[in-house]
């Protein structure tokens, strides 16, 4: 298996682990009367869940079992994948922090590093179709 893929795949098991935390936690705040700012934690158990599991996995699978790139494109493609695996789980992680504290504090300085995580993970799809599209190959 390819340390990309393995990167990813343990990347989304830490992030499924995150998520039960982060689900539980917001399912929990309003029984146990904790902080309300803890149910700002519903989107991001979602974003976490989705963009960090279930993406993360679809990403990591692909890498390794999509068929290898030529020669030529093979170094790049690797760096890509690298660039795509740094940029989805530093947006993913800016989202973690911005999100709680965007809902706690509107139109803060929250609210851009909120937006700077949108634009890490929507660069990471792109950096995921640029290094993926030249492995989509007729035989």
């Amino acid at each position: 298996m390819p340390t990309l893929t393995r990167w990813y795949l343990k990347s989304a098991l830490v992030w499924l682990a995150a998520a039960g935390i982060v689900g539980a936690a917001a399912a929990l705040s309003p029984l146990l009367r904790l902080p309300p700012v803890l149910t700002a934690l519903r989107p991001v158990y979602v974003h976490v869940l989705m963009v960090g599991w279930v993406t993360q996995l679809i990403f990591g699978i692909a890498h390794w079992m999509f068929p290898k790139p030529d020669a030529a494109r093979a170094e790049r493609g690797e760096r890509l994948g690298w660039l795509t695996w740094l940029t989805v789980n530093a947006g993913l992680a800016l989202r973690v922090v911005a999100e709680p504290v965007a809902a706690g504090h509107p139109g803060g300085a929250a609210a851009w590093f909120l937006a700077l995580s949108a634009v890490l993970q929507l660069l990471a799809g792109w950096l995921f179709v640029a290094a993926t599209w030249p492995r989509v190959r007729s035989r």
